[in-house]
């Protein structure tokens, strides 16, 4: 996959995060939704941000050929989040996951972009099975990856972290 990689649906175009889009990064990281939900990573400048991306992202990239993409609105490239796969050490198979910013949600913006991801998983990446993370408090995240089609799995507790996660999961592949 290039560095030009790019994904497109009816609103939307998304491509691989860079150091450009710290900002974006440090928005989506300090949105109390996010701190709330998934956790506060104490990212607060936009180095710290930078710095973040290259452990985080760009390690995915090079590692997996994949991790998460920018999403903007596709007439005016305005960015408006986040939403790509991820690999945890912990755990076996990649997972979906988004952050949308605060204006933009509401609007079925990460049902269009997680759909555009999972297909990109199961045609262009030929990943067997996708999982996803979320929070047990976060009734709009399990209703989306419901109509996703990924069904409950079990609970988990990622390492380092007193709580655990709802782990929701589908097949790919036939």
């Amino acid at each position: 996959m290039s560095q030009t990689f790019s994904l497109q649906t009816k609103r939307l175009k998304m491509r691989r995060l860079n150091l450009d889009d710290a900002g974006l990064m440090l928005a989506i990281w300090n949105d109390p939704g996010f701190i709330r939900y998934v956790a506060d990573r104490g990212i607060r400048t936009v180095e710290q941000a930078q710095e973040a991306m290259e452990k985080g992202a760009m390690h995915l990239y090079e590692t997996y050929g994949y991790g998460p993409y920018r999403v903007a609105l596709r007439d005016c490239d305005t960015a408006i989040g986040l939403c790509g796969l991820f690999r945890r050490d912990s755990l076996d198979d990649p997972d979906i996951g988004y952050a949308i910013l605060p204006e933009h949600r509401g609007k079925g913006i990460a049902f269009e972009a997680s759909a555009a991801v999972i297909e990109h998983a199961r045609s262009d990446l030929a990943l067997k099975r996708l999982i996803a993370l979320i929070s047990p408090n976060n009734a709009a995240s399990i209703s989306l990856i419901r109509k996703l089609g990924l069904e409950f799995e079990r609970m988990h507790r990622m390492p380092d972290d007193d709580d655990e996660v709802c782990i929701y999961g589908m097949q790919l592949t036939d």
